[in-house]
């Protein structure tokens, strides 16, 4: 025997049905469409950050091989993720001595490297590299690149903007 689906005037459920679903598909391919239309005309704006972090008791000949790399692009998890290391400059590392004076340890330096990255302009309240937040005075900061890798290091400033 065959059913007959109820009639709610001249439409049975089944055509209900139907005609719900193809308005449903109509309605999420034009949120899609016009999402993807305002992204293209309007990037989002972007913000130049620069920050430097601090590596203490490096070994002296680092400096020049970092050197040697530089400029190098960020990496982290290994991806590249925006931005470069743009430079490095070394200070001389002190060591308490036997005396209970400072000394310098010729064998080791402080090395100070500059990175640029840009960050959204709206989450520059949470500037990340990776997954790693810029901020000043943040320790156990992890400076990565295609051929440079320092853990602990600690950073020492940031700018936003030119």
């Amino acid at each position: 025997m065959e059913q007959k689906a109820k009639k709610i005037g001249k439409f049975n459920i089944i055509d209900m049905i139907a005609v719900i679903l193809i308005l449903a598909v109509v309605v999420f391919a034009g949120i899609k469409l016009m999402n993807r239309g305002g992204g293209e005309s309007g990037e989002a704006a972007m913000t130049k950050v620069t920050y430097t972090v601090k590596v203490e008791g490096v070994p002296s000949e680092l400096y020049e091989t970092c050197q040697a790399h530089l400029p190098s692009p960020l990496m982290a998890s290994g991806a590249l993720v925006g931005g470069q290391i743009e430079s490095v400059e070394k200070t001389p590392y002190y060591v308490l001595g036997p005396d209970g004076e400072w000394v310098e340890d010729p064998e080791h330096v402080t090395l100070y490297f500059t990175a640029t990255t840009e960050t959204p302009s709206d989450e520059v309240m949470t500037t990340k590299v990776g997954d790693q937040e810029v901020r000043i005075g943040k320790k156990d900061y992890i400076l990565k690149s295609e051929y440079i890798e320092f853990q602990g290091g600690t950073i020492v400033d940031v700018r936003w903007g030119e």
